[in-house]
């Protein structure tokens, strides 16, 4: 089949019969701990898409200079030094902008 020991042995890992989130995978006599304790996914909750959501909605009525400010700033991680020079304006009208953006932001937000 020519196919290299390593696949094959990483395939043979991967299967396994599928479990219950809900099963015990640790139990000291008082508290048991499962599998989905140790699988949880912090980032993806609930609460992050509901703000994801609203954030998203507040930037839509933001203009776009607004928008694409904040987006590098915050997003891309940029300086207002950095922005100022890319998009062809002086850093202390990034500074207004971005300012007048997050109040704006947190208006809506609100």
């Amino acid at each position: 089949m020519e196919v290299d020991k390593e696949d094959i042995a990483f395939s043979l890992d991967a299967i396994q019969d599928p479990i219950s989130l809900q099963e015990p995978v640790y139990n000291d006599g008082t508290d048991n701990i499962y599998v989905m304790d140790q699988v949880r996914d912090v980032k993806n909750t609930d609460e992050y898409w509901t703000e994801n959501l609203a954030l998203r909605q507040a930037m839509k009525k933001l203009t776009q200079k607004e928008r694409e400010i904040i987006a590098r700033r915050f997003f891309d991680g940029r300086t207002q030094m950095e922005v100022a020079n890319e998009i062809g304006i002086s850093q202390a009208q990034v500074s207004r902008l971005e300012k007048n953006a997050i109040k704006h932001i947190k208006r809506l937000y609100n």
